[in-house]
């Protein structure tokens, strides 16, 4: 049996994902539906659903500007560790130097 191939990522826009959130609250079709119709996988919809039920207050869980604000703060904190990182091995080869 063959490989499965993987599909290539792809992005899509905030208004593109709330219109496909919408057709999907509306009830006239099931999110497996929607998602064969648009050419999507089920499970992206459904995290889409989710997401979109958490931000309007439906559903526990982070809102997306909250991750967004946690990814920000994890890419700073990377920074500032390797900043410190840095700063320790400058550190320990002047004060070699200065003996």
């Amino acid at each position: 049996m063959g490989k499965k191939s993987r599909r290539a990522r792809r992005a899509f826009t905030s208004e593109f994902k709330a219109e496909i959130v919408e057709l999907c609250r509306r009830g006239d079709r099931s999110i497996g539906q929607v998602a064969k119709d648009f050419d999507l996988t089920e499970t992206a919809v459904r995290d889409w659903v989710k997401q979109a039920e958490v931000d309007a207050g439906e559903r526990d869980g982070l809102t997306s500007d909250e991750r967004e604000e946690l990814a920000r703060l994890r890419r700073e904190n990377r920074r500032l560790r390797e900043d410190v990182d840095i700063l320790k091995r400058a550190t320990a080869f002047f004060a070699k130097e200065t003996r």
